[in-house]
């Protein structure tokens, strides 16, 4: 009885265990290298508050250029460093 039920596992394990194990990581792995909807939402914001603190940093910058000419302005007027790196224009 032994002689049959240690090679029938061994099979079992082989042929239906080890293929259904990676199968099940893969699957895993595709559906988590995916983006959620709260995760776009989350980039969404984080853009958005970047933009926001860009435009302060250019309003301080525009600022200080005002009250000392020898201040060297890193923002353009016309165009925000943001604007030429991505397109951005509004």
């Amino acid at each position: 009885m032994e002689d049959i039920f240690v090679p029938m596992i061994a099979i079992g394990v082989l042929f239906l265990g080890l293929p259904w194990l990676v199968f099940h990581y893969i699957t895993k792995w595709k559906t988590a290298s995916r983006l959620t909807g709260g995760d776009e939402k989350l980039l969404d914001e984080l853009y958005d508050s970047a933009r926001r603190l860009d435009d302060r940093l250019c309003s301080i910058e525009r600022i200080m250029t005002a009250e000392n000419p020898n201040w060297k302005q890193q923002c353009l007027p016309e165009e925000r460093p943001s604007q030429r790196l991505l397109g951005d224009v509004e």
